[in-house]
């Protein structure tokens, strides 16, 4: 989730940074803060970040430091505790505002769909570990749902265990992205390490799907697979649309995030990665130790705003930390990991 009533409140403001039309830093900081919300909202709750993957295009293979930690359940369920969904009322709100504003309907399939109508709505429970090697994964997805939250998950298709996959859509799963990216099993070996396949992971899928029908679960799957801007990325995506087509799944090209790390940056169709960065304002997330990093991208937890475990979400989130972070954005302050260590811009770098 993310606070959408805020974005929406800064909306005109941001066009007007974007094309230049304002300069004034402390204008900026003042507007933000009138419309920001007191009450914190999570973007995502990364319950672990343990992985058997090793992917090439993620920071966790070549430059994640940080132990191997899991959350405890009773972290979750307190963190949990402390938020709401959004209402109804903002939801409606919120589906016209993108309609009207970005010309992208409730019904539609894409990227940018997918960051507009579904990640607005859900808890996310990935970060930079695979929740599928979370044992307590289906009951955390009971508990979102019986306080009314949507919630998702993004993992790798290999590690799909029918069981315990259909006790989470038992328990309300709303959405489940698998990523794969190729369907040959020896390119995607080379892409996501050893441990992956594709064989075996679409077998599991379609069973997966024949069960979801069968039993009415309301699970969506998504498919996707990276533009990571190989010579064959549109024939490898085709390939992948052939092998699913005609069944039940969400099914998109998705941009790559952080390219910065890659150093081959080739641009991004993601409405996300083009806008300036709202997430100070906006977003929370908790990582698996516990801790309140800047943002799902500090993949070392270099940037901690607060401690879940010690403090309430509401203290963090109204703290000094968080307000010197944000103080940071606006500023674009030289040496900042957001300024230099990430593809979206920070607001600051509007204001120059």
């Amino acid at each position: 989730m993310f606070d959408i009533a805020f974005y929406m409140k800064v909306n005109e403001l941001k066009k007007r940074l974007a094309c230049g039309e304002i300069k004034d830093k402390q204008i900026v900081s003042e507007a933000f803060e009138a419309v920001r919300n007191k009450k914190p909202v999570i973007y995502n709750i990364e319950t672990t970040n343990a992985c058997n993957m090793r992917c090439k295009m993620c920071p966790r293979t070549t430059m994640m430091t940080r132990p191997v930690e899991t959350m405890s359940p009773e972290l979750f369920r307190r963190i949990v505790e402390q938020i709401e969904p959004h209402s109804p009322e903002l939801w409606n709100r919120w589906e016209a505002f993108v309609e009207s504003e970005y010309g992208i309907s409730k019904d539609a399939m894409s990227e940018n769909h997918f960051f507009l109508h579904i990640i607005p709505r859900v808890i996310q429970l990935h970060g930079y570990g695979d929740p599928l090697l979370d044992r307590n994964m289906a009951d955390y997805i009971a508990l979102l749902n019986s306080k009314g939250f949507a919630s998702y998950f993004s993992c790798n298709p290999s590690n799909i265990n029918i069981e315990k996959t259909v006790k989470m859509f038992e328990n309300g799963l709303d959405y489940i992205k698998y990523s794969i990216e190729s369907v040959d099993d020896n390119v995607h070996k080379q892409i996501r390490g050893e441990a992956s396949n594709f064989s075996h992971s679409y077998e599991k899928i379609v069973k997966l799907l024949d069960i979801k029908k069968a039993r009415k679960y309301k699970t969506t799957i998504i498919i996707t697979m990276l533009d990571l801007n190989s010579p064959n990325q549109l024939e490898e995506y085709a390939n992948l649309r052939k092998a699913f087509e005609g069944l039940d799944v969400y099914i998109y090209l998705k941009s790559e995030d952080q390219q910065w790390y890659r150093k081959d940056f080739h641009g991004t169709c993601s409405i996300h990665w083009s806008e300036v960065c709202k997430h100070p304002w906006m977003s929370m997330t908790i990582k698996s130790n516990g801790e309140v990093a800047m943002c799902m991208e500090d993949f070392n937890n270099e940037i901690i705003l607060g401690d879940a475990r010690k403090e309430s979400l509401y203290e963090i989130w109204n703290g000094e930390k968080y307000h010197q972070f944000r103080k940071d954005h606006i500023a674009a302050k030289k040496g900042m990991k957001c300024l230099e260590r990430c593809d979206m811009k920070v607001v600051g770098q509007f204001l120059q």
